[in-house]
């Protein structure tokens, strides 16, 4: 819990810094968003865009927690790897098409690393529980049980 909330602080940051740079589209992007593309309006504006981002990203911290803490520790593991690879290659294949598809080439580099923070962002979530210690799991004592419990 000490290392979570310096975390989550951490992923905000990002989160806002994510929001903003997705705002600085260029003016053929913005205008094109405007009559185009109308579903990413709100990443026009840069506090709206930096909610969206932080709320994503902690859905995916609420993911990795429930498999953390429910699955057995190697299993755990295996699937925050997984995961780190499925960020690993979403960050690739945004590069890609950021680099070859044109409508989205002229929305500006400052659009684009503000989704390769977001990339960022989930594989700084995968690499925390990869190396996050499991939790200790106590299960309790049946007081009818003849057992000793040693401290």
């Amino acid at each position: 819990m000490k290392r979570t909330i310096p975390f989550l602080f951490l992923l905000a940051v990002l989160s806002v810094i994510s929001g903003y740079l997705m705002s600085m589209a260029t003016w053929i992007g913005r205008v094109g968003m405007t009559f185009f593309y109308k579903e990413y309006n709100l990443l026009k504006i840069w506090w709206q865009g930096a909610i969206a981002v932080f709320i994503v990203l902690m859905l995916l911290f609420l993911l990795h927690t429930l498999l953390h803490v429910k699955l057995p520790i190697v299993i755990a593991r295996l699937l925050h790897f997984l995961m780190l690879l499925i960020a690993i290659a979403g960050l690739f294949f945004t590069y890609d098409d950021f680099a070859n598809t044109l409508t989205h080439h002229l929305l500006g580099w400052r659009f684009h690393y503000g989704f390769y923070l977001f990339w960022i962002g989930w594989m700084l979530i995968c690499l925390f529980f990869l190396f996050k210690k499991k939790p200790p799991t106590f299960f309790p004592i049946d007081p009818n049980s003849r057992e000793k419990v040693n401290p």
